[in-house]
């Protein structure tokens, strides 16, 4: 565990005049900075694998989901349509992925999962998993749990507010998995 002492949060309600502890008594800038430590831990653990945290989602999307169209993968990943394009776009090119046209609609692009992204998402699931340990590393388990639930709970209620929601297979457009052709 890190040495350095946590700044703990100041009592009494959060004031915007007079209280320079007011941020760190707002869950969203909390959440922000928690976003911001997981990702540089994410970095530093998955350094040798050269991936991203946007990439390890959508490698697991597609190992759950492998042959889905580009609008649901960012659906299940939940990015929005123009990211989730630009992610495929440069995972296609570095082989983890490829995309085949559709057999069920001939406008939609089917994203499977390759051999080389199988292996990488299997080679990068135990500095994943250590980034998690470190990140809830200051909780004890019964705080981890509470917490997760927590963070699941404030992200299933709130959904529709984001301007990505995730979505689960077969709701909205590209409900159906296609098969790998090859």
């Amino acid at each position: 565990m890190n040495a350095k002492k946590a700044i703990p949060a100041a009592p009494g309600p959060t004031t915007w005049r007079g209280d320079a502890g007011a941020l760190y008594r707002l869950p969203g800038h909390l959440i922000r900075r928690c976003h911001q430590i997981s990702v540089a831990l994410f970095f530093e653990e998955c350094a040798a694998f050269d991936i991203t945290p946007q990439q390890y989602a959508v490698l697991s999307a597609l190992a759950a989901n492998d042959g889905v169209d580009q609008i649901t993968l960012a659906g299940l990943a939940a990015f929005n349509r123009t990211t989730a394009g630009e992610i495929v776009e440069r995972m296609e090119a570095a082989g983890l992925v490829a995309r085949r046209n559709s057999s069920l609609d001939r406008r939609m692009k089917n994203i499977f999962i390759t051999g080389s992204g199988r292996r990488l998402l299997a080679d990068a699931n135990a500095a994943v998993l250590r980034v998690q340990e470190r990140l809830l590393g200051p909780l004890d388990p019964g705080e981890r749990e509470r917490f997760i639930g927590y963070l699941a709970r404030i992200a299933s209620e709130n959904n529709e507010l984001s301007r990505a929601p995730l979505r689960r297979l077969g709701e909205g457009r590209g409900r159906q998995r296609a098969t790998d052709p090859e």
